[in-house]
């Protein structure tokens, strides 16, 4: 076999690799885990024996498809950790979350979802993530500018919410998601401070 075709096969199975993994983020987001393997091999337009040799269960594919996403996750509440005052470090993370789920509505999904022990890889980082993020909400706490009746459910409400957000680009929806995530914030302080918001952005039930 020579090195072009060997170098021709190697491309293929790449291709097919992000084929697969796009598709299984769009079926899981909008299916769950219910989805059947045969099903993603025949939107990905590959044999099941091929996403099979990619990924040996099906929870490997899950976990595999949103693995950037939850590293991205992690990284933001790591950042909010780090950050000296603790307010700021919990709206930085309120931020970037929602920016983060507004842009994929299947991460959003699947981070939001109760997922069978199988996806152990998956729980496991999103759980480590939420520990993390606990520990930030106590900290807001203590320093007194995070409301005492807040709970860590209440992160996750606001990430359902968000996920709800429609408009008509990418750009218009991550806007309104910075919006959404300004409301959030005050909503979620111990002594709201009246605050600029940042620009409204026109959605498909806007007044013109």
């Amino acid at each position: 076999m020579t090195a072009e075709v060997m170098q021709k096969l190697r491309s293929d199975a790449r291709d097919n690799r992000v084929r697969i993994l796009a598709v299984a983020r769009a079926a899981f987001a909008a299916e769950g885990l219910d989805v059947p393997i045969r099903e993603i091999a025949r939107r990905a337009q590959v044999g099941v024996a091929t996403v099979y040799r990619h990924f040996p269960t099906k929870e490997a594919l899950f976990t595999e498809a949103f693995a950037e996403q939850m590293a991205m996750c992690s990284a933001v509440v790591e950042e909010g950790l780090a950050a000296d005052d603790p307010w700021r470090g919990f709206c930085l993370v309120i931020e970037k979350l929602m920016e983060l789920h507004a842009l994929d509505r299947g991460f959003s999904r699947a981070f939001t979802s109760q997922l069978p022990p199988a996806v152990d890889y998956f729980t496991a980082d999103r759980d480590r993530a939420l520990r993390l993020l606990l520990q930030l909400v106590r900290r807001a706490k203590e320093a007194g500018d995070l409301r005492a009746d807040f709970v860590l459910e209440d992160i996750i409400l606001a990430i359902m919410a968000n996920d709800g957000i429609r408009a008509e680009s990418r750009e218009m929806r991550v806007a309104a998601s910075r919006r959404f995530a300004a409301l959030m914030i005050q909503s979620f302080r111990a002594n709201p401070v009246p605050t600029p918001l940042p620009p409204a952005v026109r959605l498909p039930l806007s007044v013109r």
